[in-house]
């Protein structure tokens, strides 16, 4: 499977043909799902992924109204950032050709749920904290550049520092 368990032959196949044409970078990600108006978890969803798909469950914790019976959303928003970080780390270790012993990751975010009840206009959250502990024989300076490299260029990085335009759409009926 390469190095780190990332395809390193199949990554540098995909980055020469996208130097080709760089339309075929684009993507779009899509969730469907149903808030469950029943008993059990609040939320349900069917993610579809190459290899088939999985049934993902979230329930507010009990203090928003929750059972506190599956994950909440923060948690697989803080799930999501950390995994993709993670591969982000693992797979810019594979392309420079550092095998990682081990990547643990551990991500944080603070949570003020006062502005979610309308008390405040204190933001809900103030920062996300990855910590990444790395063994490996690669030297610290290597794995430093990685860490910038990984910083730079993960799409959940992207998304938690950059202000990203949202659209609703409400359609009744």
């Amino acid at each position: 499977m390469g190095i780190n368990n990332v395809n390193v032959d199949k990554l540098n196949s995909v980055i020469k043909d996208l130097e080709k044409d760089l339309s075929k970078a684009k993507k779009v990600n899509r969730i469907e799902g149903d808030w469950k108006v029943g008993t059990g978890s609040q939320f349900s969803s069917t993610v579809q992924f190459e290899s088939g798909k999985v049934t993902l469950e979230a329930d507010q914790p009990t203090f928003l109204g929750g059972g506190g019976t599956q994950p909440g959303p923060m948690a697989y928003c803080l799930y999501g950032s950390a995994s993709c970080y993670a591969a982000t780390f693992a797979t810019y270790a594979a392309l420079y050709g550092v095998k990682l012993k081990k990547l643990r990751i551990v991500a944080e975010s603070p949570i003020d749920f006062s502005k979610v009840f309308g008390l405040t206009n204190n933001p809900i959250t103030e920062k996300v904290k990855f910590t990444l502990y790395i063994e490996s024989d690669a030297p610290a300076s290597k794995i430093r550049e990685i860490e910038e490299l990984s910083k730079e260029r993960c799409p959940a990085v992207y998304c938690l520092t950059n202000p990203i335009p949202l659209e609703t759409e409400l359609k009744i009926g």
